[in-house]
């Protein structure tokens, strides 16, 4: 065996069982869907207002004329 490879073992075994950054990394997700949700919903009040806007300038076009 090389000199120093059960260290790195048992190294490698401590980071593999350690949970500190396991937090971190669900907020991290969270974050993620709640951007994702954000973007979705973004996009289809986007096509409703431009809807809705169309609609109005349409009428007003039609009231003046």
């Amino acid at each position: 065996m090389w000199p120093g490879t059960l260290e790195c073992v048992f190294r490698l075994n401590r980071l593999v069982a350690c949970e500190e950054g396991q937090d971190l990394v669900e907020y991290g997700f969270v974050i993620a869907l709640i951007g994702l949700f954000l973007v979705a919903s973004t996009h289809s009040f986007a096509i409703l207002l431009t809807t809705a806007l169309n609609n109005l300038a349409s009428a007003f076009i039609s009231y003046l004329a």
